[in-house]
């Protein structure tokens, strides 16, 4: 469903946030584990990123927040999983856009030096 137009000040603020969620590079290679694994424990993608635990648990913890991430017990572990799959298609998006500019940029580069 499209958003209204203009946006009020609560819906802009809500987008803003979910923008944030996102904007970190840990945190978005995070998504990417979890969108080629489909789950994984905090232990597992703390081994995965070669971060420490600490870090890895306090950007878990604002994706989780933040509604793009679930998160269950399995004994004594905790197992994420992305909750929100629109995350990956703003992901497809943007990365798609930066690969037509690196594209293009080359496609300059190429030209100035011939």
């Amino acid at each position: 469903m499209p958003m209204a137009s203009p946006l009020d000040n609560e819906a802009a603020e809500l987008v803003a946030r979910r923008f944030r969620a996102l904007a970190d590079p840990t945190r978005l290679r995070i998504l990417d584990l979890l969108r080629r694994r489909e789950e994984a424990s905090v232990g597992e993608i703390t081994a995965a990123l070669g971060s420490s635990q600490q870090n890895v648990s306090k950007h878990l913890g604002a994706l989780h927040a933040a509604g793009v991430l679930s998160r269950r017990r399995d004994g004594n572990r905790v197992i994420y999983a992305i909750a929100d799959e629109s995350v990956l298609e703003i992901c497809e998006v943007v990365c798609g856009s930066l690969e037509r500019r690196a594209d293009e940029l080359s496609e300059m580069l190429e030209a100035v030096a011939s």
